[in-house]
């Protein structure tokens, strides 16, 4: 599949001040910049893996031609990530039907579980999970699963174990109604990416960052439920590293951090995957390892089923289109990755017939 160029405006050439701009400015004014109406969701709590409930929206249009199931990345909630809010519209705009939740320790699903995060060992059974509550409803295959940052790392996860989860009669859809995989940016190696970020000068200010709001999503749940969290534990987190270390390790199974994220890592899973799947990654995204370009690069040469859509600009996940690229690729908006989600799923529908 042939896709236009990504041609931002020159000031936001730069991978960091593209993620800046998006965060700081972009955040306010987004309800600017989109064409298409919020959908008429209704709430619903999946159950996903281990029987953890989780917060959703869904919204089914007339005559939907699928389903697409979504989350966000590393922080935030469905009330603030407004990025997935714009994607959701636009889906929905085109006839898709949409679930969108907050994933385990995150938002309401927060509020309904102390159960915390995984990278993806038991998150990628939530999204198959939900896909099938969804489908009982009215929620049609086939299904796409969607995420960004390090919630791509958990879509990717969800493509992986599809194929075991679906194989028999344990839930209500089939392998075969999973249609594939999309995901911008997503978090591929850990290890690698939080040693670049912490010693990089001002990578390890967007470290520090991320660590403060995962040390206030870890407050909340120890308010949210008490007993279940120990306060001194999370009194020591001061990095992302030492929120998994302090929290989430023991309770998997692993020894160090450095082997949960190797057995977590979003390239390990990429020669396995035996589902579509679309994957778009800027060369210059300031929050992952440079190097990790050249591995992805071979990765997704060996298995026939990825799509690469690597582009030399981008910054983290925003992909923000200058005029000339919206002309260019015909674009309605400025939402250039978004737009070729929905290009490349219309694009696997068409060659499927």
């Amino acid at each position: 599949m042939r896709y236009p160029d990504y041609i931002p405006s020159w000031f936001l050439q730069n991978g960091l001040f593209m993620t800046l701009y998006a965060a700081l400015w972009t955040s306010r004014s987004w309800k600017n910049d989109v064409l298409d109406p919020e959908p008429p969701y209704q709430q619903q709590i999946f159950t996903g893996s281990q029987a953890v409930p989780l917060f959703g929206l869904f919204a089914i249009p007339p005559q939907p031609r699928g389903t697409i199931v979504a989350t966000y990345g590393i922080t935030g909630s469905l009330e603030d990530q407004y990025l997935l809010r714009i994607f959701a519209r636009k889906a929905y705009a085109c006839s898709y039907a949409v679930v969108i939740f907050d994933w385990r320790a995150h938002g309401k699903s927060m509020e309904l579980s102390p159960t915390l995060t995984s990278d993806g060992l038991y998150e990628g059974e939530d999204f198959i999970k939900i896909a099938a509550q969804a489908s009982l409803l009215g929620c049609p295959g086939k299904f796409w699963f969607v995420g960004f940052s390090l919630g791509g790392q958990l879509a990717l996860w969800a493509a992986k174990l599809a194929p075991s989860l679906l194989s028999g009669d344990k839930l209500c859809i089939n392998d075969s109604d999973i249609g594939g995989v999309a995901v911008i940016c997503p978090s591929l190696d850990s290890n690698r990416s939080l040693s670049y970020l912490i010693n990089h000068p001002t990578g390890k200010y967007i470290e520090k960052g991320i660590a403060a709001r995962l040390k206030k999503l870890a407050w909340k749940l120890h308010d949210l439920h008490p007993g279940a969290i120990d306060k001194e534990a999370i009194e020591r987190i001061d990095s992302i590293w030492a929120f998994d270390n302090e929290l989430v390790i023991k309770g998997l199974g692993f020894p160090t951090v450095e082997a949960y994220y190797d057995a977590t890592s979003g390239l390990h899973l990429l020669p396995s995957l035996s589902k579509p799947t679309l994957i778009i990654y800027a060369e210059n995204d300031p929050f992952f390892d440079p190097g990790v370009v050249e591995d992805l690069k071979a990765a997704c040469a060996q298995n026939p089923k990825i799509d690469l859509l690597l582009t030399r600009h981008g910054g983290h996940v925003f992909y923000l289109n200058s005029k000339k690229g919206q002309e260019q690729a015909k674009d309605p908006d400025l939402w250039w990755g978004w737009n070729r989600v929905l290009q490349w799923i219309e694009g696997c529908r068409e060659s499927n017939g």
